[in-house]
């Protein structure tokens, strides 16, 4: 594959300094992390102050660190004294979260929460992280008895857990989930009871975020029926309940993330028409608090600017009219709006079921030839790069099945060299492989350059050819209605197509 424009929104889920974990250890980029989280000079009683002893550790840096989304990043460092005392201070508070203490050699030590009132203490001793004492804090309090109380269950279900994938026999298997379904509920009834002793805790919400929907019993008609899609409506209906989307801190734990890929995994219709409404629902109710609206529409954006299945990038050019367009976004870098902007147009012109740009070029005899010249009740367009190791092995397979299949049913083929610089080896490709039955073409330099004094849109644009090979498939009105496939699923829609329709064919 040879890539024509290189570019990933990545960046834009990650306002920090990323990190990522490897065997065990936090690994940050050399980016100051301190300066991506202090937004703004303020007043030190609007910052944070956190007064840290942690043994055996002496005269080394420790540091601050925090989840974002599925990444872990550092937050701050602190100088720990020759009697293991420092402290993490800023003038600025940090956004709410899980955060967690992190060792001089970047392992990950014990967890803590970050909420609004960011003046307390911590003491602990490696020795014994599971006695971790943070005072001046309730909701630390809170968490702490939650992970103590966790640290006597999880061994147990961890164990539970390993037994149930090892279990040779179906009795066996039903007797370890009992037992786990069994310990769980204890976990789960601890966690229901602070969601309702202490309901506006951070705690809480996060338990909230965590839980899935309980199916109850699933309803019957009058005839004993089951309604088999019940579980599906019932579980859509109720994933994001308890969920309070404008709450920051959610974007600092590490099972928001899991939970919003679940949930656009398996309970929301894999069509641009059906993931609109939610992307647009999810944005509308986070946009009161600016850290997660940021978020989601980096996520939204990063899933959907290339996406998996063809036809939602429609996804994206909506969150590109709906606030890129208009300026919502100026916290965004030179590059990444750059970047984005490219997309956008680049993606508008080649949308499924719209009529595919006119392509005017010349083919390998210097002849004039037009894409809407060609009658045809299919047309298949490959662009190409003679030089590009994945279209020496693609335009070959696409000629075979046209020889096998397609031309039987009436496609024809287009083959657009978008290298001009390498025409004799396009010319001499096309000859070695008795490429006859294309009509091979391509662009000059000097139509290219008249093009962009003229400020039009050039055919890489209009096609969102950013690598090679790029494949499109077209209807007898040159509508789009195949890209982003693979050779095996443009037969499919092509067969469909035909099936559906039959005097289309040959």
């Amino acid at each position: 594959m040879r890539r024509i424009v290189l570019g990933s929104f990545a960046a834009i889920i990650c306002a920090f300094s990323v990190s990522a974990q490897t065997k065990g250890k936090l690994v940050a980029r050399p980016v100051s992390a301190k300066k991506e989280v202090v937004a703004k000079p303020a007043s030190a009683a609007a910052g944070y102050n956190i007064p840290i002893k942690i043994s055996p550790y002496k005269n080394q840096w420790i540091y601050l660190g925090c989840y974002f989304g599925k990444y872990k990043n550092l937050a701050d460092s602190a100088w720990v004294n020759e009697k293991s005392e420092g402290v993490f201070k800023g003038t600025t508070k940090l956004p709410q979260g899980i955060y967690f203490a992190v060792s001089p050699s970047r392992v990950l030590l014990f967890e803590f929460l970050m909420d609004k009132e960011q003046r307390f203490s911590i003491k602990a001793d490696t020795a014994d992280l599971n006695s971790v004492t943070i005072t001046g804090s309730p909701e630390n309090l809170l968490f702490q008895s939650y992970t103590k109380f966790l640290a006597t269950k999880a061994p147990t279900l961890s164990s539970l857990q390993k037994q149930l994938a090892e279990a040779k026999t179906a009795a066996d298997s039903s007797r370890l989930r009992v037992e786990w379904v069994k310990e769980n509920k204890v976990l789960q009834d601890y966690r229901e009871g602070i969601i309702a002793k202490h309901p506006g805790s951070m705690l809480a919400s996060f338990f909230h975020t965590m839980k899935r929907p309980e199916i109850p019993a699933v309803p019957v008609d009058k005839a004993g029926k089951a309604d088999s899609s019940y579980p599906y409506r019932f579980v859509k209906q109720h994933w994001w309940d308890g969920v309070e989307l404008s709450n920051e801190g959610l974007v600092r734990t590490p099972f928001f993330e899991p939970k919003f890929e679940e949930y656009f995994k398996y309970y929301v219709v894999p069509e641009a028409d059906s993931i609109i409404p939610e992307v647009n629902y999810m944005l509308l109710v986070s946009r009161e608090n600016r850290e997660m609206f940021q978020y989601l529409l980096g996520k939204f954006t990063d899933k959907f600017i290339n996406p998996e299945y063809m036809g939602q990038e429609k996804v994206f050019l909506f969150l590109f009219d709906k606030y890129f367009s208009k300026g919502d976004t100026a916290w965004l870098g030179v590059k990444q709006r750059q970047y984005i902007f490219d997309r956008a147009y680049s993606l508008m012109a080649n949308q499924l079921g719209e009529a595919a740009p006119e392509l005017q070029m010349l083919d390998t005899a210097g002849k004039s030839v037009s894409l809407y010249g060609v009658n045809a009740p299919y047309t298949f367009i490959t662009f190409w790069d003679p030089n590009c190791g994945h279209c020496k092995e693609t335009v070959p397979r696409v000629d075979s099945i046209y020889k096998a299949k397609w031309k039987a049913q009436g496609v024809k083929l287009i083959g657009v060299n978008v290298d001009e610089a390498a025409n004799d080896a396009w010319k001499k490709f096309v000859v070695e492989h008795k490429m006859n039955e294309w009509m091979h073409i391509y662009q000059p330099k000097a139509v290219r350059d008249e093009e962009a004094k003229r400020g039009q849109a050039n055919f890489r644009q209009l096609y969102d050819v950013y690598k090679t090979p790029t494949l499109y498939l077209l209807d007898s009105q040159k509508r789009i209605i195949g890209k982003m496939l693979s050779i095996e699923q443009f037969d499919d829609v092509l067969q469909a197509k035909i099936k559906s329709n039959p005097a289309t064919s040959k």
